[in-house]
């Protein structure tokens, strides 16, 4: 079996890789682990949308895996999903591909731009239909996402983004992630953790180390189960 772990950044998911068998270095995005008898592989693209799109995708027609898992942080919208809350992230979208209208905001589906069915697309929607099922995995919280480019943290930003879309959470590569495993055919699973609410920027009410253990946890729980 060979996995994929695809994470913005090492520092989300420093202890996971401890738990781990290193193997060797491919370059300066990839890394290989063992565990038991399954190659895990960890891709860090970096953050954002762009590089996790490049990187992943020249690594999914380099190599065939079982499945793959994207891993790191969000920032919440919901008050049922406080600081801490580990979640699958099944619907996501690129909040910010479309065009302003006055007060609109329009999708490339509204816009006649693309068929909001073509393929991976449901109803203009990035929906996983091809779940990663664990004992860990299904009993998180599952959650509809935006993937933006810039993280919100203006008021009068947020309410229009919750008007237009009403999502749970938000990161800045799930849609990459989601559209590329979708297109290639890959068994795949987001998984995140809290680290903030949407809300005015204030970092001193933010708890990465919070998060980032709860993740970690889980991360540990989901290649256990899978390996076992």
């Amino acid at each position: 079996m060979k996995i994929l772990l695809v994470a913005a950044t090492s520092f989300e998911i420093r202890p996971l890789l401890g738990k781990m068998t290193f193997l060797e270095k491919t370059d300066d995005y990839l890394e290989k682990y063992q565990v038991r008898n399954t190659n895990v592989h960890i891709l860090v693209p970096g953050v954002g949308m762009m590089f996790t799109a490049f990187h992943l995708g020249r690594q999914l027609l380099c190599e065939k895996y079982d499945f793959a898992v994207n891993a790191g942080i969000c920032g919440s919208y919901s008050p049922s999903l406080p600081i801490g809350s580990v979640v699958e992230i099944v619907e996501d979208c690129v909040s910010e591909l479309g065009a302003e209208d006055h007060d609109r905001f329009l999708t490339m589906f509204d816009l006649g731009l693309m068929d909001p069915e073509s393929i991976p697309y449901k109803n203009g929607k990035l929906v996983n239909s091809l779940p990663i099922s664990s004992k860990s995995i299904d009993k998180l919280p599952k959650t509809k996402g935006i993937t933006v480019n810039t993280v919100h943290g203006n008021t009068e930003s947020i309410e229009r983004i919750k008007k237009f879309f009403s999502p749970e959470t938000e990161t800045m590569e799930g849609a990459a992630f989601l559209y590329s495993c979708l297109l290639s055919g890959v068994p795949n699973t987001q998984v995140r953790a809290v680290s903030n609410f949407v809300e005015e920027r204030d970092r001193s009410r933010w708890n990465l180390d919070l998060a980032m253990k709860n993740l970690n946890q889980v991360l540990t729980s989901v290649i256990r189960e899978i390996t076992e």
